[in-house]
Parts: structure tokens; sequence; C-alpha cells
């Protein structure tokens, strides 16, 4: 996965809560063997009247969202089913940041290693944000994951915490198979003394 170290892009509102893993990716989109290729069918049911029509009334059909990288939306984002197609789906969409008042901890996990960056904020920014996104044309954010910081080109500033192990998963561009392959002379040292034993 890529690297994340400093992000800037257009913000997008979904000023919904409890939004499940079958919102984000519908169940007979799963048949796919591939982590590509997903995105556009996220948020099936909200984006499309019909396979092929677009829903006027969801917003982030929108064209003034059409490229944004950063997601803000309500409280328990991610719940429901643990399948880890639905942060595919939001990182082939273009969403590199989810911003929510809370997770659901098994798609928290899944975002982190798939390099997707979910930030917890306090309601009262998170309310901030979606008023922002909604009132401006072309409102972004500046994330600084190394200094845990979301600022805007305003007034807004708000700090954030990640656990350390995510933090620095992130910042190197490994998920857990590659963050274990740092350590491979480790691991032959032992394997080798382990069969010696034997």
């Amino acid at each position: 996965m890529e690297a994340f170290v400093n992000h800037k892009g257009l913000v997008a509102p979904l000023d919904r809560s409890n939004v499940d893993t079958d919102q984000i990716i519908p169940k007979q989109f799963l048949k796919r063997i591939e982590r590509t290729g997903f995105g556009e069918f996220a948020f099936f049911d909200w984006r499309y009247l019909e396979p092929g029509v677009l829903n006027p009334e969801f917003i982030l059909n929108e064209d003034r969202f059409k490229n944004a990288s950063i997601l803000v939306s309500g409280s328990n984002f991610g719940s429901g089913s643990s399948r880890e197609h639905a942060p595919w789906a939001l990182l082939d969409y273009g969403f590199k940041v989810i911003i929510a008042p809370s997770f659901a901890d098994i798609f928290r996990n899944n975002c982190f290693q798939n390099g997707i960056l979910s930030i917890i904020l306090d309601k009262k920014e998170v309310d901030y944000l979606m008023g922002m996104s909604l009132s401006s044309r072309n409102y972004q954010l500046n994330v600084d994951l190394e200094n845990e910081v979301i600022y805007d080109d305003e007034e807004f500033k708000a700090n954030f915490e990640i656990d350390p192990f995510r933090r620095e998963s992130l910042l190197k561009g490994q998920d857990e198979i590659a963050r274990t392959l740092t350590s491979d002379s480790y691991i032959d040292t032992y394997e080798k003394n382990r069969i010696k034993r034997w």
C-alpha cells in the first residue's frame, strides 16, 4: 500500500449515522476476486435509482464532490459485517481519509490495513466540517499524520490520535504482512534454531 504522510483534499459530507458495510458495498458485488474495481459500486443503493441512472438526491452525486478524497460522516461508520471489501470500495472510489465521531472497530482496522486513514473527532468538530463542506464550493482539509493534526486554510484546526503501531504502518506504507517481513532475518534464525532442537 502507499505511504500516507500528508494529504490535502476536497471534503465530501455524508450526514448519516450507522452507515454499515452493506450500504458501503452491497453483497451482490462481493464476487470479484481482485481488490480493485469496487469503487463504481460504492454506496450503490444510494447512488443509483437503477443501474446506470444516478440518483440526483444523493449528496455524493453532486458535481462539486466529484473529486473528493476526504469523507466526513456520522457516528458508528462501517458497522455491520466485517467485509474488507468496504474499505476497498472506498479507496477505489477515491477516499483516502474518513472522519467521523466513531467507527466500527473491525472496519477501522480494515481501513488501516488498506491505507485509509480513519480519524475520530469530537461530534462538534465533525458537525463543523460537515457544515463547511455543504456551504462551500471547494472546501479542503490538510491532514498531517506525522504530527496528528488536521486543519483547513481558514480557522479550523484539530488534533487527533492514532494507535502508534497503525500510525507507523501508514507512514511507512506497510500492512501487517509487510511489517512482518521486515523481521525476515529474525524469523529465519528462529526457524533454523527450532529445527535444530527437534
